[in-house]
């Protein structure tokens, strides 16, 4: 790996879609205009297989054709982190498989079985970085039940970098960086509205569904925060706060729903969003993200 993963992932991990033809195929190639945007603003490490990229409503094979199609666009030019999930044998195959795609790190998705363990996910954790070869690995915690020692053991694992921070809990987030190595990178895991919080106890870098749509203000808010310099991040944040609150209606139902509606909006569309996500918006919510779009002066072609 020629990139440095660990500076990286202090950066802006930009979650990109998964586009459809109209035929609700995935169609990879609608992403290139997005991820040249993206890396030309300075988003710092592209994520296929993302949540934001409908990863749960892919089959494995769709997943796997993702990592592939994306690491060819992006080519290089930034370190490709290629989520990876569900059960034992496809998040293996599709670890292996991202691996042969040239991706530089893994994000395990946390697992979702309902009798999950941590012991149990250490050993899951093992398995499919093994698979991959030995590709560093961030972890993605969206449930911290676990407690800051469960979560200490996985951060113990080898090959671990980073863990992508997913609840509202700073405090929880705080007591785990206390527990786990120094040298894990903590990464705000709920887009830039929760960043201020999660920076203050210590995560620094943030993913994001904005890149898809608006890169140069996540890397401004990146730059503000970088530079300690929270009222602006804030005001930046409040710029934005508009879209990420259709993004959080119906249970986050909407989270997926928000960043597609945007893209037809902008005149980059990447079709719909499968089920059990909501598609379409809802009349008022379409206002509200057609009024953000005016506002701002959002357009599809590369700044």
């Amino acid at each position: 790996m020629t990139h440095d993963l660990s500076k990286a992932l202090t950066g802006i991990s930009g979650i990109l879609v998964t586009p459809y033809d109209d035929a609700g195929e995935i169609a990879p190639r609608k992403l290139a205009p997005i991820i040249d945007r993206a890396l030309a603003a300075g988003v710092h490490i592209p994520v296929v297989n993302g949540n934001t990229g409908e990863y749960y409503a892919l089959t494995n094979d769709e997943a796997c054709t993702m990592v592939r199609e994306v690491a060819q666009m992006v080519d290089g030019r930034a370190p490709l982190l290629a989520g990876v999930g569900r059960g034992i044998r496809d998040a293996c195959a599709l670890a292996k498989a991202s691996a042969e795609a040239g991706a530089d790190a893994l994000m395990i998705h946390q697992p979702p079985d309902p009798f999950v363990s941590p012991r149990g996910t250490v050993d899951y954790v093992r398995a499919v970085r093994d698979a991959s070869g030995g590709l560093p690995v961030m972890l993605y915690l969206r449930n911290d039940a676990m407690g800051p020692e469960g979560i200490a053991r996985l951060c113990e694992v080898e090959g671990v970098k980073g863990v992508k921070w997913a609840t509202p809990n700073p405090l929880n987030l705080a007591r785990a960086i206390e527990a786990a190595p120094k040298d894990i990178v903590w990464v705000g895991g709920l887009a830039e509205v929760w960043a201020p919080p999660l920076y203050a106890v210590g995560a620094r870098g943030f993913t994001s569904g904005l890149i898809n749509v608006w890169p140069e203000r996540s890397v401004a808010i990146h730059a503000a925060l970088d530079a300690g310099n929270y009222g602006e991040a804030n005001r930046l944040i409040a710029g934005m706060r508009a879209f990420e609150n259709i993004r959080a209606e119906e249970h986050n139902g909407t989270n997926v729903t928000g960043v597609k509606a945007a893209l037809i909006a902008i005149g980059q569309d990447c079709g719909p969003t499968r089920p059990p996500a909501a598609w379409p918006l809802t009349e008022k919510q379409q206002a509200v993200l057609d009024q953000f779009v005016k506002d701002n002066q959002l357009k599809g072609e590369a700044a």
